[in-house]
């Protein structure tokens, strides 16, 4: 469990059981928190008839509730079209897909409002594991195939009328109306002024010369589209029990620890489930190849994982040169969206040392404003 909400978690039994009473459960479910970030993810057991579900409390103001259904409508549209596996949504007694609580205002009758939560079905199953790099790269490999599927998915889907899903852009990452705050202010927290004076220097320029790509590129429908934009290994469930000895991935590594919830199981029928859609929307394709290296860019080893992850992604969608020109400006974007969203979740255990994940966003940013990001 990540610290960073604590705080957030007082007095929030009630909204639970709130929240569970508008489902048809046993009497008295016991719900388990599992995880904290941007939402609280619980395991929901129903002691007495063996059941379980995984329950995710949405953070108020966060999404809004047409984009919630936005997101469980491609959720449930990928796993009935059969492409990949995902949690299925349990509906309420009314048979919404989304329950609804209103909060407590304080005595003047303001702070209230509405917490939205999710109910999936559970079904075991663990984040993979890896058996040194050439397991890594193989798991490199399953993220880019998933991938693929998902991304022909978006370009086909006929969404619901109402469908809305926010959109992954220069101004909603870096821009002035970042959804996870202010690199310059994450930059500046995790190395105090004196420190992060000479590095705002250096990262404003691959900044600028980030923003400058991106306008060149453009957003045309076959690099732009409804993507997952959380695509790591974390986000991956493998059935049955985790192997009982394992190499661990690098420290700070994708599958350790997350921005988003766990989510809600794995697999049946032996096939990997893809979970936690919390982010998903409209964004760049190959944003989901830069999420996948999320906290572990600065590995020796990821130009090789990017190219395990590209094999197995034109094995079902070619690119073309100047959609591989472009990876390294996606890496580093999504690195200093992390360095935005580690400045706002200080107690987060998602990486070892955020003083150390800035200096290492130094050295990449030289990198790639060198031509040497990703080359090894």
């Amino acid at each position: 469990m990540s610290a960073t909400s604590v705080d957030g978690l007082l007095g929030l039994d009630e909204t639970v059981d709130e929240v569970l009473a508008a489902y048809d459960l046993s009497p008295a479910p016991q719900a388990t928190l599992l995880h904290v970030s941007e939402n609280i993810t619980y395991r929901v057991d129903d002691l007495a008839g063996g059941r379980r579900w995984a329950l995710r409390l949405h953070r108020p103001g966060y999404h809004s509730l047409a984009e919630i259904h936005g997101e469980l409508a491609w959720v449930t549209a990928l796993r009935a079209d059969g492409v990949v596996r995902t949690p299925p949504v349990v509906p309420t007694r009314t048979g919404a897909p989304v329950a609804t609580v209103r909060l407590g205002g304080d005595a003047a009758g303001t702070g209230g409002g509405e917490r939205h939560a999710v109910l999936f079905a559970w079904v075991a199953g663990h984040s993979p594991q890896v058996l040194g790099p050439a397991g890594l790269r193989g798991a490199f490999a399953q993220l880019g195939d998933i991938a693929a599927r998902l991304h022909q998915h978006a370009r086909s889907w006929a969404p619901p009328p109402s469908f809305t899903r926010f959109a992954w852009t220069w101004e909603s990452t870096l821009g002035a109306s970042g959804r996870w705050g202010s690199w310059t202010a994450g930059l500046t927290a995790a190395l105090g002024d004196a420190d992060a004076r000479e590095a705002l220097g250096l990262l404003g320029r691959a900044a600028a010369v980030i923003e400058r790509r991106l306008a060149g590129f453009g957003a045309g429908p076959d690099r732009f589209g409804l993507i997952h934009a959380d695509m790591r290994l974390a986000n991956l469930l493998v059935p049955g029990d985790a192997p009982p000895s394992v190499d661990a991935l690098p420290s700070g590594d994708a599958s350790a620890a997350g921005t988003g919830p766990a989510g809600a199981g794995s697999a049946a029928g032996g096939e990997v489930c893809v979970i936690d859609f919390d982010d998903c929307g409209f964004g760049w394709y190959l944003w989901d190849l830069a999420a996948s290296l999320s906290f572990i860019e600065h590995l020796d080893s990821a130009g090789d994982l990017v190219a395990a992850w590209l094999a197995a992604y034109q094995r079902r969608l070619p690119l073309t040169a100047a959609d591989v020109a472009m990876i390294p400006t996606f890496v580093l974007l999504r690195r200093l969206l992390l360095v935005a969203w580690l400045g706002t979740h200080p107690h987060s255990d998602a990486v070892p040392s955020i003083p150390a994940y800035a200096r290492d966003t130094c050295d990449l940013a030289e990198a790639y404003l060198a031509g040497r990001l990703l080359t090894g």
